[in-house]
């Protein structure tokens, strides 16, 4: 069976139970139990859970994302994370999967739009003027590295409110099929599946230009 790692945060919990039903006949899917926040936790933490996982270099793609929790501003103040330190986090983050999982095929996810309106204070909100910021630092820094990217920012933006269980997040039955059908689309292009071999009703393989996922 293939080997896929799911790594990411809240937006990633969201989808990620439906992608490992999706793969279960043809991959063992790891990822943390944990919401991996911004970019200096995924640094951090990426060898402490490689070692959970038990696994070696046989991993056959990493699907990932950072980047809600550096944009959000807090008391009123800047990002989170500089722009300037999220690209160097992305490109050492970039280093380290490829020396923990030299055969694996690296994705980036950009991360999704908010509902700016959603939050109530401005001690704690995010802009979607930011996120898109941090997603051209992002494809600017990645792709050059050979990162595909997976533009979930794209199919969100305009995605309608029924989606959507929140402000910032898509906890529903048509959101996360919307999210998790293009995630599971993105690993079955990279990895050769059909899509008679995924576990999920009416799913198919759209045809996603490699210009749009920066493969």
């Amino acid at each position: 069976m293939k080997k896929v790692i799911l790594i990411g945060d809240s937006i990633r919990l969201g989808y990620q139970d439906y992608v490992k039903e999706g793969l279960k006949n043809v991959a063992q899917v790891f990822s943390p139990e944990e919401n991996c926040r911004f970019a200096q936790y995924v640094l951090r933490f990426l060898r402490d859970w490689k070692a959970q996982w038990d696994i070696g270099e046989d991993v056959d793609l990493v699907h990932w994302n950072v980047g809600l929790w550096d944009v959000l501003r807090l008391y009123g103040e800047d990002t989170f994370t500089t722009p300037e330190y999220y690209e160097e986090a992305l490109k050492r983050i970039v280093r380290q999967m490829k020396k923990f999982f030299p055969n694996a095929k690296l994705v980036f996810a950009t991360s999704t739009s908010v509902v700016e309106e959603g939050y109530k204070s401005k001690d704690l909100c995010r802009f979607n003027s930011d996120i898109e910021k941090f997603n051209e630092i992002a494809v600017r820094t990645l792709a050059p590295m050979g990162v595909g990217i997976n533009d979930l920012y794209e199919i969100t933006k305009n995605i309608p409110d029924y989606c959507r269980s929140d402000m910032t997040h898509f906890k529903t039955k048509e959101g996360t099929k919307i999210i998790g059908d293009r995630v599971l689309q993105v690993i079955c292009k990279n990895l050769d599946i059909s899509a008679n071999d995924i576990q999920i009703e009416d799913f198919e393989i759209v045809d996603i230009p490699d210009s749009i996922l920066g493969l």
